[in-house]
């Protein structure tokens, strides 16, 4: 099982997407999300992945397991998920030695755009380009489990 350590980032204006290298739509929801775990299915570019992700043990870092699914076994999962979904558009932006993916929400998260980087350790330097706003990792509000049972536009 991998660690994923990533940093969230509010977005400040939309220069991003000139610099985008790729985007790609997506659907999830959850199937189960308690005290800081989650079952996460989401659909991407007509393919299903499933995610389990473990409580943090630091900042931004928090086991993960991953499981690609058929499309047709990702919408039966769906028929299991809690109410509320995320759909967002991932826009792909190269960085130095890294990428950032800014998730541009649509529905009920429409407003919200936030960046993540995933890096190798906590304490990884990385440029941070002109359009990153305000850190939030580790604000729960800014977690994509939460946005499916709180979404933005209810702030």
């Amino acid at each position: 099982m991998q660690i994923e350590i990533e940093r969230k980032f509010l977005v400040k204006d939309d220069c991003y997407k000139g610099q985008a290298v790729e985007s790609h739509r997506i659907r999830q929801g959850y199937i189960a999300h308690d005290s800081g775990r989650s079952v996460r299915v989401r659909i991407r570019d007509g393919r299903g992945i499933l995610t389990v992700k473990g409580p943090f043990i630091g900042l931004g870092s928090r086991p993960e397991w991953e499981k690609e699914l058929s499309l047709q076994e990702a919408e039966d999962l769906f028929q299991l998920c809690k109410p509320g979904c995320v759909d967002k558009t991932r826009w792909i932006i190269p960085a130095g030695n890294r990428s950032f993916e800014v998730d541009e929400f649509h529905g009920e998260n429409e407003g919200l755009v936030m960046a993540e980087i995933e890096l190798g350790s906590e304490d990884e330097a990385f440029e941070k380009p002109s359009w990153l706003g305000q850190e939030v990792t580790g604000d729960k509000r800014y977690y994509n489990s939460y946005l499916a049972r709180n979404p933005f536009k209810t702030w």
